[in-house]
C-alpha cells in the first residue's frame, strides 16, 4: 500500500465532494467556456479518487473538442497526456505492467505533440508539469527520477515567463506555481534551490496553507521526500456547473 503522503491527504475531502458531483454536460460552442474549464473536474476526479468513469467522460469530452476547437488543439493534447498518465498509474497500481507501458508511452507522445504545437505555451508547460508533480509518486521507482526532472523543467519554464507577475496573482495560483517549484526542486535533488522556493512561499503566502507547510518542510527535512506541498486549496467541485450557470444569466 502507498504512503500517505500530504497531497493525498489534502485532497480526501475534495474528492470525496467530486465524486459526489457526476460529469456535467456542457456545450462546447460557447467560447467563453475554455478546454481547461470543460475537462478539469473529470480528470481531476480521475488522479485525486480513482475515479475511471469521470476520467472516462474527461478523454470524451477530449476526443470531441479537437473536432470542435481546432485551434485550441496544444491544450486539448496536454489534457489527453494527463489522462493518460493517469491511466498509467492505474495500470502500475494494478500490477499490469503491459498496459502501464501502454499508457505510459501515449502520454510521452502526447506532450510530445502538444509542446511541438505550442512551444512557449504556459497552458501546455503547466498541465505536463502539473500532471508529473501529481503523479509522480505513484510511479514505478525507474520512471520517477524522469517525471520529476519533466515537471521541474515544465515548472522553471512558467515561472520565467511569469515570476515578474506573481505579486498579481490569487493565492491559490500563486500558491501552487511556488509549491510545485519547492516540490519539484526537492524531488530532483537540489535542495538549496528548494529551500530558497520555500523561503518565497513563506514570504509571499503568510497565513496561508502554503507557508504552513512549507515551514514543516523546513523545520522537519526528513519528511520532505515522502510529503507533497501542491495541491492546496485547489479545484473545488461544482466549478463547471457554477460557471454555465453564471454564464446563462
Amino acid at each position: 500500500m502507498r504512503t500517505l503522503t500530504l497531497m493525498a491527504a489534502a485532497g480526501l475531502c475534495v474528492g470525496l465532494m467530486l465524486a459526489q458531483n457526476p460529469p456535467v454536460s456542457a456545450s462546447a460552442d460557447d467560447p467563453r467556456l475554455t478546454v481547461h474549464w470543460l475537462v478539469r473536474e473529470d480528470i481531476f476526479a480521475g488522479f485525486m479518487i480513482n475515479d475511471e468513469a469521470r476520467l472516462a467522460n474527461g478523454e470524451r469530452t477530449l476526443s470531441r473538442l479537437l473536432i470542435e476547437r481546432p485551434a485550441e488543439k496544444a491544450n486539448i493534447i496536454a489534457w489527453q497526456g494527463w489522462a493518460a498518465v493517469t491511466r498509467s498509474v492505474y495500470a502500475h497500481e494494478q500490477n499490469d505492467e503491459s498496459q502501464f507501458g501502454k499508457y505510459y508511452g501515449m502520454a510521452d507522445d502526447l506532450y510530445a505533440e502538444a509542446s511541438r504545437l505550442a512551444p512557449i505555451s504556459q497552458s501546455v508547460a503547466i498541465i505536463i508539469g502539473g500532471s508529473y508533480a501529481a503523479l509522480g509518486d505513484r510511479l514505478p521507482d525507474k520512471y520517477r527520477p524522469g517525471a520529476w526532472s519533466q515537471a521541474y523543467d515544465m515548472y522553471r519554464k512558467v515561472w520565467k515567463q511569469q515570476s515578474k507577475d506573481l505579486d498579481s496573482f490569487p493565492v491559490h495560483i500563486k500558491g501552487e506555481l511556488l509549491a510545485g517549484l519547492a516540490q519539484t526542486a526537492q524531488r530532483t535533488g537540489r535542495n538549496a534551490e528548494m529551500l530558497e522556493d520555500l523561503n518565497l512561499i513563506i514570504e509571499k503566502l503568510p497565513d496561508t496553507p502554503y507557508a504552513a507547510r512549507a515551514r514543516k518542510w523546513k523545520d522537519n527535512p526528513e519528511i520532505a521526500p515522502r510529503t507533497s506541498i501542491i495541491c492546496q486549496t485547489c479545484h473545488e467541485p461544482g466549478r463547471l456547473s457554477a460557471r454555465i450557470a453564471a454564464l446563462a444569466r
